[in-house]
């Protein structure tokens, strides 16, 4: 992992890169960059409610981009964070509906659940990878597609709505991790106790990987697994356990998303948070804070798009092909980055 004032500095380079970029493509369609990057920011942050609902769209990234972030930091790439919280999504909600408990066994039970759902949906891949050599971006693009149909049969089976069988019924607002002195709080927005859940996974998850000695082996097995292995490591469990861990941060992120900032969950919808979550890990250089930064700015951006097409009439999508230009950027920062240290070495052996 890059040190942290080079990783923030590719960041800030990187976002600031993708803002001229978003710019000139105003500029392009007719439209008055300065106005539109006026409203998209304001949009987000004109009222605390506005406010309440960037930071819930921000949860949900935080929690799938702590589940990228983790596999890359220990040698695996986690494609599958879509499914992965659509089942968890799908678990925490039937929890919601079907089990009758006193409200706070009840929400602990519905997380555990999402989280249990997530990671095996994250164990899949991850055993056929420590097993049998398959390649996890493959195994978990199609564990997504596979959670796609699960949940597209098991809401109409289980779990169908009153009027529509393309959605689950509405969870009950003891089952929501929505509590009314946020919802005061912001004014009606829809941040809920998911936050909690995403900032206590990020000081877990850092700690995890920096201070335990589970993190060392799972880093160590990343970095180079035939070496771990020669060092008395079990790689095979370690990759196994990776993706579980992974697998369940995703999981969570489905609870906040359909049982907090969503009272339901529909059919036919992969959700596209899963997939951001690789754009959040990348930004925020893998690192468990770096992903709470990237998080709330994306988070932003896609809290402000309707309000910037609102009141100036740019279309949202200029938000999404921002995002995706600083992603660009930042894979192009460290392809820079990389170029960089490579001629201050050749130039540090010239010197001797």
């Amino acid at each position: 992992m890059k040190r942290l004032p080079d990783a923030l500095l590719m960041a800030v380079s990187a976002v600031i890169l993708g803002i001229i970029a978003g710019a000139l493509l105003m500029t392009a369609i007719g439209s008055n960059p300065f106005e539109g990057y006026y409203h998209l920011f304001r949009g987000g942050l004109m009222n605390m409610r506005r406010i309440g609902n960037t930071v819930a769209v921000s949860t949900t990234l935080i929690l799938t981009g702590l589940s990228v972030a983790f596999a890359f930091r220990t040698g695996l790439f986690n494609i599958g964070a879509a499914g992965q919280m659509l089942i968890g999504g799908l678990c925490a909600t039937a929890v919601g509906l079907q089990v009758a408990l006193p409200r706070p066994i009840l929400l602990v039970v519905m997380v555990l659940s999402a989280f249990a759902g997530g990671a095996l949906w994250g164990a899949v891949p991850g055993f056929l990878k420590a097993k049998f050599n398959v390649h996890e971006v493959v195994a978990t693009i199609m564990m997504n597609w596979i959670a796609y149909w699960v949940v597209y049969y098991a809401v109409p089976a289980f779990l169908k709505g009153d009027f529509l069988e393309t959605e689950s019924r509405v969870l009950p607002a003891y089952a929501s991790l929505r509590v009314p002195w946020m919802t005061n709080l912001f004014d009606g927005a829809y941040v809920n106790m998911g936050l909690f859940i995403a900032v206590a996974m990020i000081f877990l998850i850092r700690f995890m990987l920096n201070r335990m000695t589970i993190g060392y082996e799972l880093k160590a097995v990343g970095s180079n697994r035939h070496a771990a292995l020669y060092a008395g490591i079990h790689v095979n469990r370690n990759i196994i356990l990776s993706m579980v861990i992974a697998g369940g941060l995703a999981g969570l992120a489905g609870a906040t998303f359909y049982t907090g900032y969503s009272a339901n969950i529909q059919i036919g919808v992969l959700p596209i948070q899963g997939f951001d979550g690789i754009a959040v890990a990348l930004l925020g250089a893998n690192n468990p804070l770096g992903v709470l930064g990237a998080a709330l700015f994306f988070g932003l951006l896609h809290a402000g798009k309707g309000f910037m097409n609102a009141m100036t009439g740019i279309p949202p999508e200029i938000s999404d092909t921002i995002i995706a230009t600083i992603i660009y950027f930042t894979a192009t920062s460290i392809l820079i980055g990389r170029g960089l240290n490579y001629l201050a070495r050749r130039k540090k052996k010239g010197g001797k």
